[in-house]
């Protein structure tokens, strides 16, 4: 029997774009429809960069065409993205406009690797070309000196536009802000939320950063003042939790989430970091040892409905590189380093998914911060 191009139409148009609630035939996002014999070949066009999304159109298309057309029919479907000419988020921010995205890397609970995660993403992001600066906003514990081997350093400050700012301190190409700049290595931090919270404004706000393509921000764990300060600051571009795959590491997980959904927060989610995924010993590099879980963040992604930004082993030259203060990405060519080059650039990916497909963030003025905090 003929396949005709009216019977793969009617049949794509039980497929809908879910970014503009529309079916992909109306909306005039199939292109290039070709029939030869039994073989279907189109393009369908949309602004949704991520992989999943991607994934699941392709398989939606498939489906609506074997079900409706017939099951023996070999479909090539590609997907083509279409982008804006400008990937800005903060075109207004009066305050720091030529920081074009904001990102925080967050996490339920201490111990999971954040801000290891957020080290190496930096560094990444640096061999690609891209210009970024990373503020430790973990008051109390900060780590990021001593991962990028600079504990020993002290910011200058020089006169910009009349005006006192602090110089971040460079290492691997990224500009970095610490409280453990400004506080003995052994000194413990003993401050109230104000005092944390001022800081936070301070190394933020008060600094040199030039021209960057992304700042991250390292947030404590948990969802407390720093987090409430950084939204009402800031319109951040989105968000990036980090878990391991353990239970009581989702929980928290879950709940850091929840906490950037909160509708009057509404800051985007633009995925999970799956760290710790597996251990694999130097010796046996083809073994993988579920030692946390298996695949709970994974799971925990696509619970919530958001993107899986990468699975990061458990292997002990991640923490041989924190400790030297050298990220473990500058391996290059290492299947951890690998790992984390793919993250950064499904990071990447998100931003620009979401810089294309949603309006910019709006800073949170929160009536209510106990309500705020509850997830």
């Amino acid at each position: 029997m003929e396949i005709l191009k009216k019977d793969i139409l009617i049949a794509l148009s039980k497929v809908s774009d879910p970014d503009k609630n529309q079916d992909i035939v109306t909306l005039g996002s199939v292109t290039g429809l070709k029939i030869e014999g039994r073989k279907v070949s189109f393009k369908v066009l949309t602004n949704n960069a991520a992989m999943h999304a991607k994934k699941r159109m392709i398989e939606a298309c498939e489906f609506a065409i074997n079900r409706t057309v017939g099951g023996d029919i070999e479909v090539n479907c590609e997907i083509e993205v279409m982008k804006k000419p400008e990937n800005i988020q903060n075109p207004t921010n009066s305050k720091l406009p030529n920081i074009k995205n904001f990102v925080a890397v967050a996490s339920g609970k201490g111990g999971v690797g954040k801000s290891t995660m957020t080290a190496n993403l930096a560094v990444a992001l640096v061999k690609e070309g891209y210009k970024v600066g990373l503020v430790d906003a973990d008051i109390y514990g900060p780590s990021i000196p001593l991962m990028f081997d600079v504990q020993q350093e002290k910011p200058m400050g020089r006169e910009v536009d009349g005006k006192q700012k602090i110089v971040p301190i460079e290492s691997y190409g990224v500009k970095l802000l610490s409280i453990g700049f400004f506080a003995d290595v052994n000194q413990a931090v003993i401050w109230r939320g104000p005092m944390a919270t001022k800081s936070l404004q301070q190394m933020i706000f008060d600094a040199d950063w030039g021209e960057l393509d992304y700042l991250l921000i390292d947030l404590p764990p948990g969802t407390g003042d720093i987090h409430l300060t950084l939204v009402q600051a800031l319109p951040l571009t989105g968000a990036v939790i980090v878990s391991t795959p353990q239970n009581i590491a989702l929980a928290d997980a879950r709940k850091g989430v929840n906490m950037f959904k909160l509708d009057n927060i509404n800051v985007p989610v633009l995925g999970i970091i799956e760290n710790m995924a597996w251990f694999t010993p130097e010796e046996l590099p083809n073994n993988k040892y579920f030692i946390f879980g298996k695949e709970g963040a994974k799971d925990l992604a696509a619970q919530l409905e958001v993107p899986l930004l990468g699975q990061i082993p458990l292997v002990q030259s991640v923490r041989e590189s924190g400790d030297v203060g050298r990220p473990a990405v500058l391996q290059d060519t290492t299947p951890v380093a690998l790992a984390l080059k793919e993250m950064a650039k499904n990071v990447v990916q998100q931003v620009e998914w979401r810089n294309n497909n949603i309006d910019p963030t709006k800073i949170v003025e929160v009536q209510n911060e106990k309500a705020a905090c509850s997830t």
